[in-house]
């Protein structure tokens, strides 16, 4: 089954009203392409095979038909969602709950690994209905006999060939052993490398197969650009921004209801006029507020992605990523408040060194390049503010009323002799307040982190360049910028590969899988490139993590391989020195 165009509404995939009512309250209209393909297909009971990129709704896509065959009156889990990391898995729970909001007594219980089995406990002994999880902190539930999948009916592979990579294949397919014969399987799949046709082949009957093409879906009038956010705090490169930038009207997009209050906030304090919405906010309070956006008496809105779904306001000329979104399907669908009706727009995206790979993820999925900005110099800021202050004045000298205040100027001048060129610099020291005029000059700017790919191996026969050999060891390279470099306590000895690194160092410490840099594998122990702001905690928690049965007992390399043992061939014994020498 291919790529097809989708039906006029949800209502024609059958799926139950309180499903339907839930779909209505975020704003979704229409399915997409792989939501109108795969829904009845799963709804029906079939198995099925699903290739396609993040960012297509496929969440929604098996969300949907699991929550439809969910029995509230038995609270055990019935559906099981495996993906490859704990963001991942955050973000499939949240949208199950966001689906099944109408679904009263409904339960749905994340697992991964980083945080302690206790409110995992908790939850389960309660009863939860799905579960989302990763497969290691799965597998350890299952082997203390913690969780029970006996009345499992549906189980969903999430980003297989992501698995594969991250080294789970084989927790997953001992996972899949452990559920009942007669469930229910959908495995979904950027790409379909050969052990992921094989599980496909051994553990999926008759599967009904759905393939979309990714299809560029940003508009075509909206210059994209990102910037790295590295040396300066995120809300002063926005306050940049607003202050160089020419807009008519601004959306500023972030994660959460508690981020929109704040950032509105501090910028309604910073001079700007901002007002805050979220999905929590009443119907009426929204639309007053966005009458407010579309009428200019505020300028800047501050949303969640749920709480701007189906805005459309001419004024919006920008907006700005203040979080980064963790699927292409949200990106599009914010960028999509500008250009609309064949204007032009600007969509300004902020990003980490860490959030790298979210950004290649957009830029594949959409087939456009982001291409990156400069943030606007403390000297165009200091330009634009000392022209609007000009243009303060300006305006106060065309009102009727100066004749008071020009007569105090001249009594204040002839009582105390100052000239009235410093009255007026007083004055206007007055009416500026505490803020400063001018912003301080800027340092000299550091390197932005890489575009590339996170680096797994060496590339380049040696000697390519003409002039020298590679480096021995990988590690003979600085790591990233942002990044730092650490050794861990198992190697080629004890059988592991990157995957195995990869998928334990990315759930026990939160972090996404494309955050994980360099990794060098030697003889009996590794070194792995890691963001160089990784909380003491964290580090604390990973030393007792095991890979390979062996503790990671992680710690900083210090570049001394002498001291470190970071050569690996056993030294030859020194000859005897001759006497008398």
């Amino acid at each position: 089954m291919t790529d097809a165009s989708p039906p006029p509404s949800f209502q024609s995939l059958a799926l139950p009203e309180p499903l339907l009512r839930a779909l209505a309250d975020v704003g979704y209209e229409a399915p997409s392409p792989i939501q109108a393909a795969t829904i009845p297909p799963l709804l029906a009971g079939r198995d099925l095979v699903g290739q396609a990129q993040t960012g297509t709704g496929k969440t929604a896509a098996f969300a949907l038909p699991a929550l439809a065959k969910i029995d509230l009156a038995q609270a055990r889990p019935q559906a099981l969602v495996l993906t490859p990391t704990r963001e991942l898995a955050i973000q499939v729970a949240e949208a199950f709950q966001r689906y099944a909001v109408h679904l009263p007594g409904f339960h749905v219980l994340p697992i991964y690994g980083g945080t302690g089995y206790g409110p995992q406990l908790s939850a389960l002994r309660r009863g939860v209905h799905v579960l989302v999880a990763t497969p290691g902190r799965l597998i350890d539930h299952l082997d203390r006999g913690t969780v029970d999948l006996s009345a499992l009916r549906m189980a969903v592979l999430d980003e297989a060939d992501e698995m594969l990579r991250m080294g789970f294949v084989d927790d997953v397919e001992a996972i899949l052993q452990k559920t009942p014969e007669q469930r229910q399987v959908a495995l979904f799949s950027a790409t379909m490398p050969a052990p992921i046709r094989r599980i496909a082949e051994r553990y999926l009957k008759d599967p009904a197969k759905v393939t979309i093409e990714q299809r560029t879906s940003t508009a075509t009038g909206i210059r994209q650009r990102f910037w790295w956010v590295t040396g300066m705090h995120k809300l002063d490169a926005l306050t940049r921004i607003l202050e160089a930038e020419p807009f008519d009207a601004m959306i500023v997009f972030v994660r959460t209801k508690q981020a929109t209050e704040e950032l509105a906030g501090k910028l309604e304090a910073r001079g700007f006029a901002a007002a805050a919405i979220s999905g929590d906010i009443v119907q009426a309070q929204r639309e007053r507020t966005i009458a407010r956006l579309r009428d200019g008496q505020i300028d800047i809105l501050v949303a969640t992605d749920v709480a701007a779904r189906g805005l459309d306001v001419e004024r919006i000329s920008h907006v700005l990523n203040y979080d980064i979104p963790h699927d292409t399907e949200g990106y599009v669908h914010r960028i999509g408040r500008t250009g609309r009706a064949g204007r032009s727009g600007e969509a300004i995206l902020f990003v980490s060194p860490r959030e790298r790979h979210l950004l290649r993820s957009i830029e594949r999925a959409t087939g456009q390049p982001i291409e990156p900005m400069t943030l606007p110099s403390a000297e165009v800021v200091n330009d634009q503010r000392v022209a609007r202050f000009k243009q303060r004045i300006a305006e106060a000298l065309a009102s009727d009323d100066l004749a008071p205040f020009r007569a105090l100027v001249d009594a204040f001048e002839g009582e105390t002799g100052v000239a009235a060129s410093e009255i007026a610099a007083a004055l206007a020291r007055l009416v500026q307040g505490d803020a400063p005029l001018l912003l301080q000059p800027d340092p000299p700017a550091a390197a932005a982190p890489p575009r590339g790919p996170a680096h797994r191996e060496e590339r380049g026969p040696p000697g390519a360049r003409g002039d020298s050999p590679r480096p021995r060891h990988k590690a003979d390279r600085p790591p990233d910028p942002g990044m730092a470099r650490f050794r861990v306590e198992v190697g080629h000895a004890h059988g592991v590969r990157p995957g195995n690194i990869v998928g334990a160092i990315a759930n026990e410490a939160k972090l996404e899988a494309g955050a994980i840099g360099r990794i060098d594998i030697r003889q009996d122990y590794s070194l792995v490139d890691l963001p160089a702001d990784l909380p003491a905690a964290t580090l604390g928690h990973l030393r007792k993590v095991r890979v390979a049965q062996q503790q990671l007992r992680i710690r900083p390399w210090l570049d001394r391989p002498a001291r470190e043992g970071g050569d690996e061939r056993p030294r030859p014994p020194r000859p005897p020195r001759p006497r008398g020498s």
